[in-house]
C-alpha cells in the first residue's frame, strides 16, 4: 500500500459523527506512526508522509467534503503515480453495525456518495476498502440526520473497537498481505 485514505467531512461541526469515522481511523495510524497531517493545497486535504522500508506511504483525509473526496485523491495518485491496487479507502458503512469492520476489494459503492466520487474520478470501483460498521437508522430517509450526528456512547465504543482491531492488520495490508489481513479480520475469536 502506498495511499491511505480516511473519508469524513472538514470543519468542528463534523468531528465524531459517524460518517467521520474515516477520518478517526487515520487519526488513530498517525498518531501510533507518530506523524502529523498537514495541509497540502495541491491534494485538497491533509496528508501525512511516512517512510517505511522500501516504500513511502501517504496519509490523506480529503478535506473538500465527503462527496467530492475523489478530487483529493486522483490529485495525490496522479503525482506521485500511485496505482488504483496500491491504494484503500477507510469509510463509514451503513450496511454493518457498529463494532464490526470489513475489508473488500471492489464491489458496489452502496450509495456512499464519497465513494461513488471516488470511483468516478479514478475509473473504477476497483480499490481495497475498509468498511467501518455504523449501523442503520432503519429508515431510509433519515440516512443524512444519522451519519452528520455522533453515535450513541455504546456504539461510540464500539466503532473505536473496531478500529483498533482493524489497526492490528496494518502490517498484513502494508506487505500487500491484503486476502491474509481479510481473513484475519474477519475471523472471530
Amino acid at each position: 500500500m502506498k495511499l491511505i485514505v480516511g473519508l469524513g467531512n472538514p470543519g468542528k461541526e463534523y468531528v465524531g459523527t459517524r460518517h467521520n469515522a474515516g477520518f478517526e481511523w487515520i487519526n488513530r495510524f498517525a498518531e501510533m506512526l507518530h506523524v502529523t497531517l498537514k495541509p497540502e493545497i495541491r491534494f485538497h486535504g491533509l496528508c501525512a508522509h511516512v517512510s517505511q522500508k522500501d516504500t513511502d506511504l501517504w496519509l490523506l483525509q480529503p478535506q473538500t467534503y465527503m462527496n467530492v473526496s475523489g478530487r483529493a485523491v486522483v490529485a495525490l495518485c496522479q503525482f506521485y503515480k500511485i496505482q488504483v491496487e496500491e491504494m484503500i479507502v477507510i469509510h463509514d458503512e451503513l450496511d454493518l453495525p457498529p463494532g464490526i469492520v470489513k475489508l473488500k476489494k471492489g464491489g458496489g459503492l452502496g450509495g456512499h456518495n464519497g465513494l461513488k466520487d471516488i470511483a468516478a474520478k479514478l475509473g473504477t470501483q476497483d480499490f481495497w476498502r475498509l468498511r467501518i460498521g455504523i449501523g442503520h437508522p432503519g429508515d431510509r430517509s433519515a440516512v443524512v440526520g444519522y451519519v452528520l450526528h455522533p453515535p450513541k456512547k455504546e456504539e461510540a465504543q464500539l466503532i473505536a473497537e473496531a478500529i483498533e482491531r482493524s489497526l492490528e492488520v496494518w502490517p498484513l495490508l502494508a506487505q500487500g498481505a491484503c486476502e491474509a489481513a481479510m481473513l484475519k479480520l474477519h475471523t472471530k475469536i
